[in-house]
């Protein structure tokens, strides 16, 4: 049994109270049996801790009392008192889980358990690096921020947060006792971590009393003169503002407006925050004396504001209006400054229950309002939740539920590890060494061969967890696996690692590529029977600024054929009257021919597809005035049309196919096939399933080898095309393309 002589910190709000008559406090809220906990927690703890000090220089046993009484009086529940007292077992007892499980059950040892990891992510996390050392500011900034994330996701139970903020509460009200270097770290870590936790969570009485130590630390001159100013007008001030909530309490009645009229206690760290962003001397502070004013709807805010104006005089250029004009995290309140009684600066509050429950609990998430952060809304809506169940502590004290309330889910689809130099990194759930190696560089990604986690070797695909410090193992030279993209073996669950994989692949062999794709073009533009497109203008088409780069998107498979056709039939397409060059001098009026083909200066002539080159759309084409049998289709690239002399060139018509979808065409392919029995009829019954209407069949087999020519109808490239293609298919057929 701990003895009675053991005494509290007077610095834990006890004075020199011993523990017996803190028992006897608690016995006022706590059950008999709860109370027992508390004190077999005390029995435990005290002779593992006797001889043991903290940094400060207190007894080990004082600051968990001085910590737990923190907690008592923030009406936190039995198994939370316990814990802190108990959070240093770990440290001084073997096989202290099981020996804790035996003693208190698994709620309580969860709780030791979660500060013990809390313990390791400090001393992973190297806060003095982060706040002095050559990172760059916003760098800075932004790993504070993880660590703070990385806190609570860790976390199971937020309790362990509560226990953590009130112990580092009692660390600061006895720092005095550590030497200067130890009380600089403490403090800015304090004001890194634990005051923005303390503040994001609603917990006002640690977050103001951690902000006010730690600056007391950090800028010691500044913080005594202000303290000073402040302590020779605290027992006047406080009373003034009593004076002044009493007043205001009456004037409100009178206008039967209803109201809560309460001070606001200005603390020192935030009187000093605002002399440095203002810049201005404490004299010229108006909100050293402050009260908040809450009402029930929007009408009683301006009626409160009228009367407030009407009592005191209006500071000049302190007002503002957050209700008609809310900030941009949806901030709403009334804000003035007036000369109040004795002729004192008074800053007054106004906003509605509602407005007040949104700002410290809502989505609107004042707190980053406080700290300036970037906006997060994930992030705002569970420290909303948090805040919500904090809230809620009082009503579910004893409810046997309690464990349940406070368990926390915030960050289910994120985990937060460590580098070996202490940066915080996030990655999403389930994510494993491989997407950390991805995430720090891509190199380092491409080289991974093995990791380590906290020292020692775990699988390419182990799911990591939240603290968890990792270390990449490397080659010197090395390359990613094509097993990392395979789903199955879950090597990869971050996107943008998976991405990187996917491009270092990709991008490999750009060369062979190249050669593999200019073949496929060259071939498929063979197979089409088109001679005269640029194949540039093909890679334009599909957003290729340089050819190289889509021959090699074409040899890597980026490019599929069906896009090659597409573009090629709309470089091929009709251009319009606006925009076509004529072929010859003439600039007659173009007019359609009867034949659906427009035909520049001709009407009803007859127009018929030469036999030659047997134009089809979208084949750029050209007519030519014959002597008797009207106006001839050619393609442009015709080899008659090529080869035509001077003195004819001046019968030839622009011309572009009309908007006649459902005409056919003929066109001429030319198909090579080792000969076997069957062929031709395997051939005849595509062309049946593909509904393509054959006008001529010639054939020749000579030496097993067997030559075809089939004359057909089609409507566009695209069908000749998936027609060619599925005749590559066919067996024992060796070459298919469109005769020219």
């Amino acid at each position: 049994m701990v003895s009675v002589q053991h005494k509290l910190s007077s610095s834990s709000g006890k004075g020199e109270a011993d523990i017996q008559s803190w028992f006897d406090s608690l016995m006022k809220t706590f059950a008999p049996a709860e109370v027992a906990v508390i004190r077999h927690a005390c029995e435990l703890a005290g002779p593992l801790y006797t001889g043991q000090a903290e940094l400060t220089g207190a007894p080990l046993l004082q600051h968990a009392l001085g910590a737990a009484s923190i907690l008592a009086g923030m009406n936190m529940d039995h198994e939370t008192i316990a814990a802190a007292i108990l959070h240093a077992v770990p440290e001084y007892l073997e096989d202290w889980a099981e020996k804790l499980k035996a003693h208190f059950g698994a709620s309580i040892t969860g709780l030791v358990e979660g500060i013990s990891r809390m313990e390791q992510i400090q001393e992973f996390s190297e806060m003095e690096d982060l706040h002095e050392k050559k990172n760059k500011k916003g760098d800075s900034a932004q790993q504070i921020e993880s660590l703070r994330k990385m806190l609570l996701a860790m976390v199971q139970d937020i309790r362990v947060v509560l226990i953590k903020l009130a112990e580092r509460t009692q660390t600061l009200r006895c720092l005095a006792g550590a030497n200067e270097d130890h009380q600089k770290l403490i403090a800015r870590e304090t004001q890194g971590i634990f005051a923005p936790l303390a503040n994001r969570l609603g917990v006002w009485q640690i977050k103001w009393e951690l902000e006010d130590l730690s600056l007391r630390y950090l800028e010691p001159e500044l913080y005594k003169k202000v303290a000073k100013l402040l302590d020779e007008r605290r027992v006047d001030r406080e009373q003034y503002i009593a004076d002044v909530v009493a007043r205001l309490k009456q004037e409100l009645a009178q206008e039967g407006v209803r109201a809560e009229v309460t001070g606001r206690p200005k603390h020192i760290c935030s009187i000093i925050n605002k002399m440095k962003r203002k810049q201005v001397d404490f004299s010229e502070l108006y909100d050293v004396r402050a009260v908040r004013i809450l009402v029930d709807d929007i009408k009683g805010c301006y009626t409160a504001l009228g009367l407030v104006h009407n009592l005191w005089q209006p500071i000049p250029g302190e007002f503002d209006d957050y209700i008609a004009h809310p900030k941009s995290n949806d901030y709403r309140s009334l804000h003035t400054a007036v000369i109040g009684p004795r002729n004192l600066a008074l800053e007054v509050q106004i906003r509605t229950h509602e407005m007040h429950q949104h700002s410290e609990l809502g989505v609107a998430a004042h707190w980053r309002y406080k700290e300036g952060g970037k906006s997060d809304a994930r992030l705002d809506q569970k420290i909303a939740w948090l805040r919500q169940i904090l809230e809620w502590k009082e009503e579910v004290t004893g409810s046997g539920d309690m464990l349940e309330q406070f368990k926390s889910e915030l960050f289910h689809d994120q985990v937060y590890v460590l580098t070996p130099q202490g940066k915080v990194i996030d990655l999403p759930k389930g994510a494993t060494p491989v997407d950390f190696a991805y995430i720090l560089h891509t190199d380092l990604g491409h080289r991974t061969r093995g990791a380590k986690v906290n020292g020692s070797i775990v699988p390419l695909n182990y799911k990591l967890q939240n603290g968890q410090r990792v270390e990449i193992l490397t080659a010197k030279q090395g390359a990613p696996s094509r097993d990392w993209l395979n789903p199955a073996l879950g090597y990869l669950q971050s996107q943008r690692a998976r991405a990187k994989v996917r491009h270092w692949f990709k991008y490999q062999n750009f060369e062979e590529n190249i050669s593999q794709g200019r073949a496929q073009l060259d071939r498929e533009l063979h197979r089409l029977g088109v001679a005269s497109i640029k194949q540039e203008k093909i890679a334009q088409k599909l957003n290729f600024h340089k050819l190289e780069e889509f021959l090699a998107a074409i040899g890597r498979g980026d490019v599929s054929e069906h896009q090659i056709i597409l573009a090629i039939q709309e470089e091929m397409a009709p251009r319009t009257e606006e925009t076509a060059k004529p072929l010859v001098s003439r600039r007659a009026a173009t007019q359609a021919s009867p034949t659906g083909i427009l035909v520049e200066g001709v009407g009803n002539l007859l127009t018929k597809i030469a036999k030659c080159c047997k134009p089809a759309p979208p084949d750029s084409i050209v007519g030519y005035v014959t002597r008797d049998r009207g106006v001839t289709i050619h393609r442009q690239d015709c080899a008659a049309m090529l080869r035509l002399p001077e003195t004819r060139r001046g019968r030839m018509l622009s011309a572009q196919w009309g908007r006649e979808k459902s005409a056919a065409f003929a066109v001429d392919i030319e198909v090579t096939a080792h000969d076997r029995r069957g062929l031709l009829r395997d051939i005849g019954d595509l062309f049946v399933r593909e509904k393509i209407n054959v006008t001529g069949v010639n054939t020749l087999s000579k030496n097993n080898q067997a030559n075809m020519q089939f004359s057909i109808e089609v409507t566009d490239l695209g069908q000749l095309s998936r027609l060619i293609a599925l005749i590559h298919q066919i067996p024992n057929v060796v070459d298919a393309r469109r005769r020219t």
